[in-house]
């Protein structure tokens, strides 16, 4: 094989160790050398300063969890090219696993060409990553303390979920606080609730009429607690994240002019993706790499799956989650996509191609520096006219009927 670097090493990381192995390639002879190093930032340091006295000009490491990351972190600071490998990609021969194989694997296929490196975006994007998927994290873990009050009112059989669309909305919140106090009067409790509210005061009282106990009051005192702490915590989360905006504002404008994408949605898909598209050679590599296209998998002449890979969660589902949002504009392009697969593939993958679209779009945007423009509905319509009349002529014949097409004068 083609040797690509003379002077490269490959790491093998832990949480406690690294193991690194040094190929040096001189007059056709290769010399390794291994050498263990902890990961305290002394001991890293330690590993750089051995790296450039040898003058190792390429360093790769696979990423494992969040230890890879300081590692990364300082030898970035040297002459080194870096590359993260996907481990996926660089399995060693089974059964002969160890640290040191490991590190000289990887060396080994880092001297020849043969990683392919993983997308690590520049420190900015990184730091707006971390914030957004911890605030991610949080409004989840919000969600969750409210299913534990919605637990916590059923047990004691009061039915504030079946009356009101959100239990800690204004309405669901004072009959809560109203509970917690030790009010059990059905028609005060009812009086709580916000003059639009859709149920009737007959409604609220039946599904305010329980058995409240000490242990319910304390649950639901904990509970409450718990959301207000997250939500306070959300909100320095937002303030940290506006502070470290000032990048992204012309990209966020760009990608907030897609249908179902609003400021947060447009943060935390830039936080994910970067706003230099040049690291993706084209639209196509980063739908492949956000994992929202059909797989490639042939084999015999015979398709075996088309299912989406599962990987880059954080990605996926926002652009989901801005999918659904988009495919209820009207007259859009992207709602007359949505109609046209799903009655062809069904809703889920209908919702995907959405996705794929939508990435699409804000790839193109960010590379070319341009707003979204929407096709409108019509545009399957005008672009195969020929074809959708042949269909629209077949299936009249299918139901018996010969028909004749002839065009309107304009």
């Amino acid at each position: 094989m083609e040797l690509r670097h003379a002077r490269c090493c490959g790491l093998d990381v832990h949480k406690k160790t690294v193991v690194a192995c040094l190929r040096l390639a001189a007059d056709g002879k290769v010399s390794t050398e291994v050498r263990t190093f902890g990961t305290t930032t002394a001991e890293l340091l330690r590993l750089s300063e051995w790296l450039a006295a040898n003058e190792c000009t390429h360093v790769a490491m696979e990423a494992t969890g969040v230890y890879w990351k300081p590692v990364w972190h300082i030898l970035d600071d040297g002459e080194f090219e870096l590359i993260l490998a996907n481990a996926a990609h660089v399995k060693n021969v089974p059964g002969r696993k160890t640290d040191v194989n490991d590190a000289m694997w990887l060396a080994e296929l880092l001297a020849h060409g043969l990683i392919r490196a993983s997308f690590v975006p520049p420190a900015q994007t990184q730091d707006m990553r971390t914030l957004l998927r911890t605030r991610k994290q949080l409004t989840r873990e919000s969600a969750r303390h409210v299913q534990r009050v919605q637990k916590t009112l059923e047990d004691a059989n009061i039915k504030i979920d079946s009356v009101l669309s959100d239990v800690m909305g204004k309405s669901g919140r004072a009959m809560i606080e109203a509970l917690i106090a030790g009010e059990t009067n059905p028609v005060k409790l009812a009086s709580l609730a916000d003059r639009r509210v859709k149920a009737s005061q007959e409604e609220l009282r039946e599904a305010l009429r329980g058995r409240v106990t000490k242990l319910h009051r304390f649950l639901l005192r904990l509970h409450v607690d718990q959301i207000d702490a997250v939500a306070a915590a959300i909100a320095k989360m937002d303030a940290q994240v506006e502070a470290e905006l000032a990048p992204f504002h012309a990209a966020i404008e760009q990608v907030i002019s897609v249908p179902g994408i609003k400021k947060l949605g447009a943060e935390a898909i830039l936080a994910e993706i970067g706003i230099d598209m040049s690291r993706f050679p084209s639209d196509a590599h980063l739908l492949s790499w956000c994992c929202i296209c059909p797989r490639n998998d042939e084999s015999a002449g015979k398709r075996r799956s088309n299912r989406v890979r599962r990987g880059c969660v954080w990605l996926k589902t926002t652009m989901v989650q801005c999918a659904w949002a988009a495919v209820k504009k009207k007259d859009s392009y992207l709602q007359a996509l949505f109609y046209r697969i799903r009655a062809r593939r069904g809703e889920n993958k209908a919702i995907l191609a959405v996705a794929a679209s939508m990435l699409t779009a804000i790839y193109h945007m960010l590379k070319d520096g341009t707003m979204y423009q929407d096709l409108g509905r019509n545009y399957f319509d005008q672009r195969s006219k020929e074809t959708q009349k042949q269909r629209l002529i077949k299936r009249l014949a299918e139901l018996g009927y010969a028909a004749e097409v002839t065009p309107i004068a304009a």
